[in-house]
């Protein structure tokens, strides 16, 4: 079986995958713009070729590289990069290479476009906040109706983009005449604004669309807010087996086994985003309900599928190398599950309490520790700690003694 993976070196925890395909017999072929020496000897180890391209946004130089590789050692059977940054391209690459496993460009726009994941959305019986496509001065009158229907605030951002990136929040019909003015780079998707913490729906699936894994990630830290206001991050990873307070866990699970099946995901990571309402909304849902927010046909940002295998007791990787080998699971996931706490710091803030004590302190439940690079710094912070804990309260006071000013 041949594998084409694009940028296997970022985030860097994704090497891992490459480790696994290997050691499931996968000829796993690497393809990207980062030079070979800079490369972890893990990652070398595992790729059996790899082909440095200058600029992996120029479609020609991809394409050739693969019918390259396709010449050396026969068809390839996945294209993937498990990055939100070249999905687009991994399914352009599919329909010229003709690879079937795996989305082709007419199945994007479901996968890019956050109004057609609406679509999706309501298909799986799951409410979405209402909305209004925007471009400019024109869509002026249309906005503020949608605004005056819905109550300010509203919330704009692209309606193809990735993360938080470009997104307002706007509180008044004055700020809304700001924001239209002129002609916007790109359209943009307005929503009504909720009050709500986001809970995802993370995992892997299977060939049948049926969920191998599935986890709840809890965000307390709203990333839009991150970006503006360079604040640090927490966030943590709750398998379905352990008690959950802020969520329905049961509802929750069944929601996000349907969004599966609408989207029609299939051998592949899933991060499916949610907003749990902290209170009611009229004409959306009550207090405590979910809402659909947007799904990403990979995992969450980061290094969080290591936070996937702390959570776990086992190795997501290698599951998925079971998976697109296999189509079944053969690792143990009945061992004991944990709730694994990803907590950040920025270099540019003053923290209260001694990093070195807290380490001793909590030495048993830190796993691991490192920086985030440039490409995830401005959304997650600059180092991250993960940890695991039996306990959900006792973890979530340690984040806060570590993020404390």
């Amino acid at each position: 079986m041949n594998y084409i993976f694009i940028s296997p070196n970022f985030p860097e925890t994704f090497y891992k995958i490459a480790v696994s395909l290997k050691n499931k017999g996968v000829t796993v072929l690497g393809i990207g713009d980062a030079p070979y020496d800079t490369l972890k000897d893990e990652l070398k180890d595992a790729l059996t070729e790899y082909a440095r391209v200058n600029d992996m946004a120029v479609y020609q130089h991809m394409l050739d590289t693969c019918r390259y590789y396709e010449s050396k050692y026969g068809h390839i059977d996945y294209i993937e990069s498990n990055n939100e940054w070249w999905l687009l391209e991994d399914s352009k690459l599919r329909e010229d290479l003709g690879v079937t496993s795996g989305f082709l460009p007419f199945e994007m726009a479901k996968i890019k476009a956050k109004s057609e994941m609406k679509k999706c959305f309501e298909a799986a019986c799951i409410k979405t906040m209402r909305f209004v496509l925007v471009g400019g001065p024109e869509d002026l009158d249309a906005a503020i109706s949608f605004a005056n229907g819905v109550s300010y605030p509203v919330f704009v951002k692209p309606n193809v983009g990735v993360g938080a990136t470009d997104s307002f929040k706007l509180n008044n019909e004055c700020e809304l005449r700001g924001f239209l003015k002129e002609k916007l780079p790109e359209t943009y998707i307005m929503e009504e604004y909720v009050d709500g913490n986001i809970v995802s729906f993370d995992g892997l699936c299977d060939s049948n669309s049926d969920c191998v894994i599935a986890l709840s990630n809890h965000f307390d830290t709203n990333s839009s807010d991150m970006v503006e206001e360079q604040s640090d991050d927490s966030y943590y990873i709750a398998p379905f087996d352990l008690p959950m307070k802020d969520i329905d866990a049961s509802s929750f699970l069944e929601a996000g086994k349907r969004a599966i099946k609408a989207f029609g995901i299939k051998k592949r990571f899933f991060h499916i985003e949610f907003f749990v309402l902290n209170k009611d909304k009229e004409g959306l849902g009550k207090k405590g309900e979910f809402v659909g927010l947007e799904c990403n046909m990979r995992p969450c940002g980061g290094n969080t599928t290591d936070l996937y295998s702390i959570a776990l007791n086992a190795s997501i990787y290698d599951v998925y190398a079971d998976i697109i080998v296999d189509g079944v699971n053969s690792q143990d996931l009945s061992k004991e599950k944990y709730y694994a706490i990803a907590s950040s710091k920025r270099n540019n803030l003053q923290y209260s309490n001694d990093i070195n004590e807290l380490r001793k302190e909590y030495e048993e439940h830190i796993m691991c520790e490192g920086t985030y690079p440039k490409g995830y710094s401005d959304a997650m912070g600059d180092y991250y700690l993960y940890s695991r804990w039996d306990d959900l309260d006792e973890g979530l006071l340690f984040d806060k003694k570590l993020r404390a000013k």
